[in-house]
């Protein structure tokens, strides 16, 4: 063909095949999706199970990912070192509890470390309290989101991180998936099976199987020999205002410019309050966050074969998965509908790099996954995993009045 010939086909091909032509192409390899951080808590808990046959998975190839090398490349927010939450369904407090430490910081430069367990020992209670007003029909699990930090400040309040660790005994790690939920849990369904609705006591015996486990919350904290109720030191020292943050979700299958409600189990309370916007928005108001000294909570799948397990620490998304300029609310809301896009994990996200035309994310993981690679503690987000993977974002609203104000309340 003549190159002119080859120019005007060029010039004729539609822009979106342009685009795809320049995706990436990655590879795949096949390997045993070990964790060996979890199984090192396992076995200090001695509660490592019996050795299965090692399964192979498609994984994706992640030496061939051109990403950041090093936490130093990112421009980040102040936050806490990453801490684990051992073997826990509590991501999303340890997420959204660093994240409001982060906030602390932001607005008054104060470095305060929170009690996680504080927050998860009142959930728990709420779950029981609402498991019997639903005659056991509310949804059990270790699992919450993020605006349940918030909804048990409100009541209940916050205490510093050293006041109430949840760990007895010098444990060195959390174990609430073999001891603590499993109690809890059985307690539960044998007040389901014996028709057994007394409030009163079933939050008494689960707040007797907590205090077994965790200890009992302090009632008062000693700040500047100065005795504080929880609620006290919320108001005083903390000084954050929980209704000063909000919750952004976006999906098809509600529409847009409403504050919807969050469909999953870990949303066991039916929350309706959550601001759905299209993806779009959704997108750059986290790119515009994070430029302006803005931390985010985040949440969604992290189950993916472009999630690294290992080294890498990374999650991208795939090329044989879906090409990048393919990302788009359609394919967004149809991992969700099929089942393959979850709300599995929690997580902060507290700084960016831009590489190569795209932002990749510093996010810092309280999970057994984050600790397996050079940069423990945490992962390095491509931005198209967040834009097809992660459902929720809760940030302070100053950093989405363009979109808050399109919304009626």
């Amino acid at each position: 063909m003549k190159p002119f010939a080859s120019l005007l086909l060029l010039l004729l091909l539609p822009p979106l095949l342009l685009v795809r032509a320049q995706d990436r192409r990655d590879r795949a390899v096949f390997e045993v999706k070990s964790d060996a951080m979890i199984d090192s808590i396992k076995a200090e808990l001695q509660k490592a199970k019996p050795n299965e046959p090692p399964k192979k998975k498609m994984q994706l190839d992640f030496p061939g990912i051109k990403a950041p090398s090093a936490v130093s490349e990112f421009t980040s927010v102040w936050h806490f070192p990453p801490i684990r939450q051992g073997l826990s369904g509590m991501c999303w407090c340890f997420s959204t509890t660093s994240f409001l430490e982060s906030e602390i910081y932001r607005l008054s430069k104060r470095r305060i470390k929170l009690s996680e367990l504080h927050t998860v020992y009142w959930e728990y209670v709420e779950k029981a309290r609402e498991f019997v007003h639903t005659r056991g029909k509310s949804h059990l699990g270790e699992g919450s989101e993020a605006n349940a930090v918030f909804r048990i400040w409100k009541k209940y309040g916050v205490v510093p991180g050293q006041s109430y660790t949840g760990l007895k005994d010098s444990a060195k790690y959390h174990d609430h998936e073999n001891t603590l939920f499993p109690e809890i849990m059985n307690y539960l369904n044998s007040v389901k099976a014996r028709d057994a609705w007394n409030e009163e006591e079933v939050i008494a015996t689960v707040r007797s199987i907590l205090d077994h486990y965790l200890g009992p919350p302090p009632a008062t904290v000693l700040v500047d020999d100065k005795q504080m109720t929880p609620k006290e030191y919320l108001t005083n020292v903390v000084r954050l205002n929980p209704d000063d943050y909000v919750d952004l979700f976006s999906l098809m299958e509600k529409p847009y410019f409403q504050k919807v409600e969050f469909e999953v189990p870990d949303n066991w309370w039916h929350s309706k309050d959550y601001y759905n916007i299209p993806l779009d928005d959704f997108m750059r108001v986290l790119k515009n966050a994070v430029r302006r000294g803005f931390s985010v909570a985040i949440g969604g799948d992290f189950t993916e074969a472009g999630y690294s397990y290992g080294a890498a620490g990374l999650a991208v998304v795939p090329s044989f998965d879906i090409p990048s300029s393919a990302i788009d609310e359609l394919s967004r809301q149809f991992r969700f509908s099929n089942g393959t896009t979850a709300d599995d994990h929690g997580l902060h996200l507290v700084g960016y790099a831009e590489k190569d035309g795209k932002d990749w994310y510093l996010v810092k993981d309280s999970w057994s996954t984050a600790y397996n690679s050079a940069h423990p503690g945490y992962y390095f987000y491509h931005e198209d995993y967040v834009k097809l993977k992660m459902l929720g974002i809760t940030v302070h609203r100053d950093a989405a009045r363009d979109v808050l104000v399109r919304f009626k309340d």
